[in-house]
C-alpha cells in the first residue's frame, strides 16, 4: 500500500487549482493532466457507461435508455429500453453492454443483432451487471454488484452468503468467476495495456461502513486474477466511493468518485469531494478535477484525438480537456 498524500495531496490538487467554484479565469495548476475546466454538454440523459465511438460518437446509458450524442452535439435515443449500465466498444466496434435490469452481458453488431454473452453462472442468475473492462486477448470482464433490494439474489456460495464478485467471458464463450468475496461490492473495472493489472472499484455506497476503496490486482497469463496480489490504491473512508474509471496513454487512471452532498446515514461530504480523481501509475493521487453535480458515475475518452474526457454525473453530461489523450 502507499500513503495518501496529505489532505488529499494539496488544495491545488483537490480543488483543481480552484478553476471551477472561484473564478473561470484562474490559471491551471503548471503540472495539471488537464487542458480545460469541466463544461457541461447536457442535462439529462447520462446516467453511466459513457463509451465512445469515432462513427457514431458518444454513447450513454441515462432514463432506461441507450442514448447518443453524435459527432455534432445532437442527442438521440439509440437503443430504448436497454435497461443498462456500463457500456464498451470491442475492437470489432460491436458495442457491449451490461444490463442490469434484464441481469446480463449482450453484444450488439452492427446489424443490430443481439447476442447473450454471459446470462447465469453455474445455473444462477447474475445480479447486476454493471462495468466493462477488456484485456488484449479480447476477454471481457465484468463486475455483477447487486445494490438496493437484495431479495431476488440467486448468487450465492456453499455457505449462503451473498456473492458479488468479477467474472471473465473468454472469446470462446467460457465464463469464469476472477474474484468472488476478495472485494465488497465491485463497480468500475480496468485493465493495464500490458494485461498486468486489473483495478477494482469497490464501491458499497448504500451501507454504513461499506468499502470505498480502490484495488489493484495482478492479472495471470491465463486471465485469472492473482488474488494474494490484492493492493489497496486509495480508500475515500465514508465519502462515496469509486465509480466507473479509464486509463490514459499514460498510464493515469482517472477515477469517478467522490459526493458534494451528503447522504445520511451512508455517506458524507466532508470535504465535498464530487470529481475525476487522477492517480499515477503507481498509484499516486495527483490531482482532482471536481464536478459540481452528484453523483459523479463514470468517465471515457473520446474525440478525434481521444483527448477529450466524458463524465457523467447525476444524469448529466460533462468534458474536460486532457493534456495526454486516452489508452
Amino acid at each position: 500500500m502507499f500513503l495518501q498524500r496529505t489532505a488529499l495531496v494539496s488544495l491545488c490538487s483537490l480543488l483543481y487549482c480552484i478553476p471551477l467554484l472561484v473564478s473561470q479565469q484562474t490559471a491551471f495548476c503548471q503540472d495539471s493532466v488537464f487542458e480545460s475546466k469541466p463544461v457541461m454538454l447536457q442535462e439529462t440523459g447520462a446516467g453511466e457507461g459513457p463509451a465512445w465511438n469515432p462513427k457514431l460518437g458518444l454513447l450513454t446509458s441515462g432514463e432506461g435508455n441507450i442514448n447518443l450524442r453524435s459527432r455534432d452535439g445532437q442527442t438521440s435515443v439509440y437503443l430504448s429500453n436497454a435497461g443498462s449500465n456500463g457500456l464498451m466498444f470491442d475492437r470489432e466496434e460491436r458495442l457491449i453492454v451490461c444490463e442490469p435490469v434484464r441481469r446480463r452481458v449482450t453484444r450488439i453488431d452492427a446489424d443490430g443483432k443481439t447476442h447473450v454473452l454471459a446470462e447465469t453462472f453455474s445455473g444462477k442468475k447474475f445480479n447486476q451487471p454493471n462495468d466493462l473492462a477488456m484485456d488484449s486477448k479480447d476477454r471481457i470482464y465484468f463486475s455483477d454488484p447487486q445494490y438496493g433490494d437484495r431479495s431476488t439474489m440467486e448468487m450465492l456460495d456453499e455457505d449462503g452468503r451473498p456473492i458479488e464478485g468479477v467474472y471473465c467471458i473468454y472469446p470462446d464463450g467460457r465464463v469464469t468467476r476472477v474474484i468472488s468475496h476478495e472485494v465488497d461490492r465491485p463497480n468500475g473495472l480496468v485493465i493495464t495495456s500490458d494485461d498486468r493489472f486489473l483495478f477494482v472499484a469497490d464501491n458499497n455506497n448504500n451501507t454504513e461502513g461499506g468499502a470505498r476503496k480502490l484495488w489493484q490486482f495482478e492479472l495471470k497469463e491465463d486471465g485469472s486474477v492473482n488474488l494474494d496480489s490484492r493492493k489497496l490504491i486509495y480508500d475515500w473512508k465514508t465519502t462515496r466511493g469509486p465509480d466507473g474509471m479509464k486509463l490514459d496513454s499514460k498510464g493515469r487512471l482517472y477515477v469517478a468518485a467522490g459526493i458534494n452532498l451528503p447522504n445520511p446515514p451512508f455517506e458524507t461530504a466532508d470535504p465535498p469531494s464530487a470529481g475525476i480523481y487522477v492517480f499515477s501509475p503507481d498509484g499516486e493521487l495527483l490531482e482532482v478535477a471536481p464536478i459540481p453535480r452528484d453523483e459523479t458515475t463514470n468517465c471515457a475518452f473520446g474525440g478525434d484525438d481521444s483527448r477529450t474526457l466524458f463524465v457523467t454525473a447525476g444524469g448529466t453530461l460533462w468534458s474536460i480537456q486532457t493534456k495526454t489523450p486516452g489508452k
